[in-house]
């Protein structure tokens, strides 16, 4: 994917496979001895399991300008924390594991409760939300990188490329997002940004016209990746979502807190697979169809704060619009992927189709019927104007679990 194109509305670093990633990781060393990196990683238990977490460790272990990785553990009892903190002690690093269900953490919730803050629903939402509280109690880091847990083609320096445009002091972004080609088990993946969201966003822009923050999400070349970093400054007022609409959540917050010019993406690998989604026809709360429910809800939120109106004619009309995008793009997929060697299956790809365009009048009701929706879990800045003493006690439940239930 070497190549110079730039789209106008966010800057695009390439990877031009012209330097050596020692020379990249001495860099970042350098900068990090004044503007301190920590990576946050958020984790089910069962992803300890599985093949991609142990490659990770060991290319996380060889990282060697990261000041601090704090781990977000999901779904776990007292013996899987344990189990989970004997498991990443081979880093080496400072590092952290979040029990986010010890009794601590869990009065914690009931705290934010009383007080009309908690998080509406648990997962990867939360889960990052709660980390990103911590490092924040923490305050000695400048920079944060997140990834996933489930990445089967993980190399550090997809890290290394993540982090280089918020750590390099001469650089004015404030946020990086992660793009590369979804291709893996000599497929053509990335169903969900393929499928739902350009054609979506094509869709749009012919139904209600142009919109600004429609270009800037069509400027994305991955925008459902979930690796990003950020500078921690931006950290205290960045609303997390609560539902599967995490990461267009987090590019619309940096579309209304960040400078278009402060924002950019960049390539990270040549090659990217994880832990597919069951598309989950039969059950919308699951799967792929919760997951692009939850995106069209968190594109009409934004579209609709900034000054947007939305009627059931316009749902309609933008469902027919969408699946005729939608099929014109699978056209080009298959190609594509026919010209690469990858097999691409058309006949479920219009199922895949087919079931997000009943999901776009889905959201679109659940949208209508519910206005004053508030998915977001409240920013840092707000819990700690209404508790003050959150941040510090929040950082001394973590420690009281770690020191109560320590590793033999």
């Amino acid at each position: 994917m070497a190549d110079f194109h730039q789209n106008g509305n966010i800057t695009t670093l390439h990877n031009l496979r012209t330097r050596e990633l020692n020379d990249l990781e001495y860099e970042l060393t350098t900068y990090a001895q004044t503007r301190r990196i920590s990576l946050i990683l958020p984790s089910l238990f069962s992803e300890l399991e599985g093949e991609a977490l142990p490659h990770i460790l060991d290319e996380l272990a060889k990282v060697p300008y990261l000041h601090r990785i704090i781990i977000g553990l999901d779904r776990a009892d007292e013996s899987q924390f344990r189990h989970a903190r004997s498991f990443f002690a081979r880093l080496p690093q400072t590092h952290t594991v979040i029990w986010n269900d010890s009794p601590r953490m869990k009065a914690l919730d009931e705290r934010l409760a009383r007080r009309g803050l908690a998080p509406q629903e648990p997962g990867k939402g939360k889960n990052v939300w709660t980390s990103i509280g911590y490092l924040t109690a923490c305050a000695d880091s400048a920079v944060l990188a997140l990834h996933d847990c489930d990445i089967l083609t993980y190399e550090r320096e997809m890290l290394a490329r993540l982090v280089y445009p918020v750590a390099n002091p001469g650089f004015p972004y404030q946020m990086s997002k992660g793009f590369y080609p979804r291709i893996g088990g000599d497929k053509l993946n990335g169903r969900v940004t393929r499928l739902l969201v350009s054609p979506l966003l094509i869709a749009l822009k012919k139904v209600i016209g142009d919109r600004d923050y429609i270009d800037y999400l069509r400027s994305f070349r991955y925008p459902l990746s979930g690796e990003f970093a950020m500078r921690t400054p931006v950290l205290p007022d960045l609303r997390i979502p609560s539902d599967w609409g995490l990461e267009i959540g987090t590019l619309s917050e940096a579309w209304r807190n960040l400078a278009p010019k402060s924002v950019c993406q960049v390539e990270i690998s040549d090659a990217y697979d994880h832990k597919h989604q069951v598309l989950s026809p039969e059950d919308a709360s699951k799967g792929l169809s919760r997951m692009s429910t939850d995106i069209c809800k968190a594109i009409f939120r934004k579209l609709a704060a900034d000054g947007t109106v939305f009627t059931p004619n316009v749902f309609r009309t933008l469902k027919a619009t969408y699946y005729r995008s939608a099929l014109d793009l699978l056209e080009g997929y298959y190609n594509d992927a026919k010209m690469n060697g990858l097999a691409l299956d058309r006949h479920r790809e219009e199922k895949t189709i087919e079931l997000f365009a009943e999901n776009i009048i889905t959201a679109g009701q659940v949208f209508l019927d519910n206005p004053h929706e508030t998915p977001f879990i409240p920013t840092w800045n707000r819990v700690h104007a209404a508790d003050p003493e959150f941040l510090s006690d929040l950082k001394a439940a973590v420690a009281e679990d770690e020191k109560e239930f320590a590793i033999d």
